[in-house]
């Protein structure tokens, strides 16, 4: 098992996003912010982990996401993790969450609050479009609050986990880069979002 306490940018690669060190509800983490000119939705706006490849096996950490003042009406606080990621960023998996979606009054956004997505050919859009609500779920959130996360990979299949939950909240068995892909880690946001990152640990399945 590998463990990075995110309390230092050294060693990370950002691609899009402006990584520093701050402290956020009384813990200290990584706070990631975008580039002004980043693209956005589901594009490799994230900070990749330095040393790190997988493939099959657990990540685990602490996130708390929220909007930005000045963030666009359709933002959500959209933060997550990104996997498999190829040397060249061409290619990832993509899990995150919507933390506004998590207590809306709209059941409809409740159901969106978990998303997987595959970078590039299958965003939200599409596969929201072409298989609706398969790659997405409801699950208990608060913006801005230190919310735990596990993903589990095995294969073609990933499973994420939320506030130490014994069942998974989503289940993807059809990761689109196939059951052989490996790659690097990203700590990954989205459209006007302040994200923070802390404790990752990643537990290789060999």
């Amino acid at each position: 098992m590998a463990e990075f306490a995110l309390n230092t940018i050294d060693g990370l690669r950002p691609n899009d996003v402006v990584p520093s060190i701050a402290e956020h509800d009384g813990h200290q983490g990584l706070r990631l912010v975008l580039n002004a000119d980043a693209e956005t939705p589901d594009c490799p706006t994230f900070a990749v982990i330095g040393g790190v490849s997988f493939g099959n096996g657990t990540i685990e950490l602490e996130v708390a996401g929220d909007t930005l003042a000045d963030a666009p009406p359709a933002a959500r606080g959209f933060i997550g993790v990104a996997f498999r990621i190829a040397d060249d960023l061409s290619a990832f998996e993509g899990i995150y969450l919507r933390p506004k979606n998590g207590r809306a009054g709209d059941q409809l956004r409740r159901n969106r609050a978990c998303q997987y997505f595959s970078y590039p050919d299958y965003k939200f859009d599409h596969l929201r479009a072409t298989a609706p609500g398969e790659y997405e779920s409801y699950v208990d959130l608060v913006p801005g609050a230190w919310t735990k996360m596990r993903i589990e990979v095995a294969g073609e299949t990933a499973k994420l986990f939320v506030h130490d939950g014994e069942q998974p909240c989503l289940v993807v068995s059809d990761l689109k880069h196939g059951p052989d892909a490996v790659g690097g880690i990203g700590l990954y946001i989205d459209s006007g979002t302040e994200g923070f990152f802390r404790n990752l640990k990643v537990t290789e399945w060999r």
